[in-house]
């Protein structure tokens, strides 16, 4: 591959290679190699550190910005030191230079270029003279995944995103939240789940589908393993139990239905918005006016629809209005933020475009009405009232949303092959993806932010 030009200027070592052998690997062989090399590598980076550090920059000459996320990842994990550099090349990094970091960036595919002391150091000036800022990340964060342990019919672009950028995490379910599971995770996941207790609304299209049936009464069996009477009141249950997770200084993090549904499963908590085909019986009268958004976390004002043949959940979700969005014109904007007084919107929006490719998903967008008045836009659809991607505070802690399903597949419909990010590697939403990610390894410099 030719070297990009505005390389050049840095000097020394780039690296533009990759490991196809190790392209190949499963995610759970690959854990067993990261562990069994943990130690030496750890012992390496603080024997081998040098005055001379690598840049790995996030612009457009890098080859593969979905694993330098786990390039990153992986120097945290075993002590190694890295720098965020907020609104610098597109969000880049600055790594400890030694012979085993280049051998990674190698294996990952990543491009690399060897600064010495004096470019450095000039980089450095840089930073304090504009509207830049350097984040030293502390810590690689424990991750979680909230899941079904049962094969879905549709895919998880964080998972996707995980694994292919070699960054490892571990799956929770109902029963693992509830018995206080997730206070050894920093960050959390949520799958693409209904926590309504609705069964995603898919009555009306898949009410006879063979996933649908089976999905429906095994959750029926864990809320009565649990003590419930009603899949809705188990999932109001987890719901609360993420909630004070958040509360308490968890990481949250959610996509498509998981954004809206846990939301209105939280206002819902006193009330019955479930149809009968649903729970055997009927929508409790007045089941509007006893909505309660003090508990929610992003949404206030929501007017929720029970009827089983309608698909949205509420009016929180903008995928009806979306039909004077033309596809080829369907992009959101992501926001400029100070890397000085805004540091955290600012790490979640660093990318390498300012404008991202729009995706839909059962949970498209978010009606800018509806948000509470501290939430932060992160992103949104211009000449629309569409909210794509946001940013709040709960107690001690963080929760971060982006409406749809699959950055990378507009239309991503049941049953559709996963996306391969071996073809997306330079993906801007999934970009967005592993900022979240990676956001929590600041959290001692940012917590108060």
């Amino acid at each position: 591959m030719k070297t990009p030009s505005s390389l050049l200027c840095h000097g020394g070592f780039s690296a533009h290679l990759q490991c196809p052998e190790r392209d190949t690997l499963h995610p759970g062989n690959l854990h067993w190699l990261q562990r069994l090399s943990g130690l030496f590598l750890a012992l390496f980076w603080v024997t081998t550190a040098s005055a001379s550090s690598l840049l790995v920059p996030m612009d457009e000459p890098q080859r593969d910005h979905l694993r330098a996320y786990g390039l990153a990842y992986r120097i945290l994990e075993f002590g190694g030191e890295v720098e965020w550099l907020l609104n610098y090349r597109g969000g880049s990094f600055l790594l400890s230079e030694n012979d085993q970091t280049k051998r990674e960036a190698l294996v990952y595919g990543v491009t690399v270029v060897s600064l010495d002391a004096g470019t450095v150091s000039g980089l450095r000036t840089e930073l304090a003279a504009g509207n830049k800022k350097s984040i030293l990340l502390e810590k690689a964060p424990i991750i979680a995944v909230y899941c079904p342990p049962s094969a879905e019919p549709w895919d998880d672009a964080v998972r996707l995103a995980l694994e292919y950028a070699r960054i490892p995490y571990d799956t929770v379910w109902d029963s693992e939240i509830l018995a206080g599971g997730l206070e050894k995770y920093d960050w959390l996941h949520l799958h693409h789940e209904d926590f309504t207790g609705q069964y995603g609304k898919f009555y009306a299209t898949f009410g006879q589908a063979q996933w649908y049936r089976t999905r429906k009464a095994q959750y029926e069996a864990d809320a009565a393993a649990a003590g419930f009477s009603k899949v809705s009141a188990h999932k109001g249950a987890v719901a609360l139990v993420i909630r004070h997770y958040v509360e308490e200084g968890g990481f949250l993090f959610a996509m498509c239905s998981a954004t809206d549904t846990i939301d209105i499963s939280l206002s819902a908590l006193k009330t019955d918005i479930v149809h009968e085909v649903f729970d055997g019986d009927p929508v409790a009268p007045g089941h509007q006016k006893a909505l309660d958004y003090s508990r929610t976390l992003a949404f206030t004002g929501f007017r929720v629809f029970p009827n089983p043949l309608v698909y949205e959940f509420s009016d929180i979700d903008t995928t009806p209005e979306r039909t004077r969005v033309p596809r080829e014109l369907d992009y959101f904007r992501l926001f400029d933020f100070s890397a000085q007084f805004d540091p955290v919107p600012c790490m979640l929006t660093q990318c390498h475009v300012r404008f991202v490719k729009g995706f839909m998903g059962q949970t498209t967008g978010y009606n800018a009405r509806m948000l509470k008045a501290d939430v932060i836009r992160l992103g949104e659809t211009p000449k629309t009232n569409e909210v794509k991607y946001l940013h709040g505070n709960l107690g001690k802690g963080t929760f971060t949303f982006l409406g749809g399903h699959d950055p990378e597949d507009y239309q991503h419909l049941v049953g559709d092959p996963p996306t391969d990010l071996n073809l997306k590697r330079n993906s801007p939403g999934y970009r967005l993806i592993l900022n979240n990610v990676l956001f929590p390894a600041a959290r001692k410099q940012e917590r108060k932010t």
